[in-house]
């Protein structure tokens, strides 16, 4: 009598497990896809919350390095008419000097023509203050830290090691301090001196930025611009910040510069995949992730104010 042929009996149990990693994977890449889709159509990280005039929000975070999605962040927001007034929300350590000095340009140019206030977060210091003081006026917490109006420069020497490891360098080159800088050998004296030169022209570019912007005496500032660093409460007293508050502080002074009656919307930049991927290359794919299925469940898409930003 022919025996009756069951699945079961010839189902590997590493085939199984294969078979459902599989089909797990695929899931994830099927998630993954639909995720990208969705990024692709411009979700806008943190939805608008108000309906009635716009208020726009600038988010400057982390180290200032590559401005140029943030200037046109802010260009397009100086263009565009329905945007009444904006909030410029810093949370960055600082950064390079001419990405700094960028921001602080087009945030002035942008508070000629509508209302700009910056909000400091956590950390606003160095060229994170640079770029808050191109705002007509500054908010800040009263524990944020800020201030470090200074300049610096750090050049690594490897002379050491590379004398231990065997390894010598041959440079050719026409003019004396086309080399500064070298991470393979000790800096000369006329090197040290040309570069604390720059750095001093730099620095005092600094202190009449602030003595412009606050509208304080350049000795008042050269007196606090030796790199220190100071709470937002400090600051106020100093005369480096207008108002302590949060960020909701912040939207209603720039409501009520704009003429706003009542409770603003708030119009965020809208950010593609590559702004995603950016944050979960970073470490952040949790707080993406989530802005994410946020956005799917409950936050309407406001095209008709959709910016690229990275």
């Amino acid at each position: 009598m022919a025996k009756s042929y069951s699945p079961k009996e010839h189902a590997h149990p590493i085939l199984v497990a294969l078979a459902t990693i599989g089909g797990l994977a695929l899931l994830g890449i099927t998630a993954f896809s639909l995720m990208m889709v969705w990024m692709a159509r411009g979700i806008v990280f943190g939805p608008s919350v108000y309906h009635g005039d716009k208020v726009g929000v600038v988010e400057i975070k982390g180290v200032i390095a590559d401005p140029e999605a943030t200037l046109k962040v802010l260009r397009d927001f100086r263009y565009n008419k329905e945007i009444k007034a904006v909030v410029v929300r810093i949370n960055s350590p600082g950064g390079a000097v001419g990405a700094s000095q960028e921001l602080y340009e087009e945030i002035r140019m942008l508070d000629k023509k509508k209302p700009v206030v910056a909000s400091l977060g956590t950390v606003a210091a160095s060229g994170g203050y640079y770029t808050a003081i191109g705002a007509r006026y500054i908010v800040a917490d009263p524990g944020t830290v800020t201030g470090s109006i200074g300049v610096i420069a750090k050049i690594p020497n490897i002379k050491g090691l590379m004398k231990k490891l065997g390894i010598k360098t041959t440079v050719v080159k026409c003019g004396s301090f086309k080399d500064m800088g070298s991470i393979t050998r000790d800096m000369t004296k006329e090197e040290r001196a040309l570069l604390h030169g720059v750095m001093e022209d730099v620095h005092q570019q600094f202190i009449m930025a602030v003595a412009k912007s606050r509208k304080l005496p350049e000795k008042q500032v050269s007196a606090i611009a030796d790199g220190r660093i100071m709470t937002g409460n400090q600051a106020l007293k100093a005369k480096l910040v207008d108002k302590l508050g949060n960020f909701s502080v912040a939207v209603d002074w720039a409501a009520k510069l704009a003429g706003i009656k009542g409770r603003p919307e708030l119009v965020y930049p809208t950010r593609n995949r590559l702004s995603a991927l950016r944050e979960i290359l970073e470490g952040r794919e949790a707080d993406a992730i989530g802005n994410i299925f946020q956005q799917v469940l409950k936050a309407p898409i406001n095209r008709s104010l959709s910016y690229e930003t990275w």
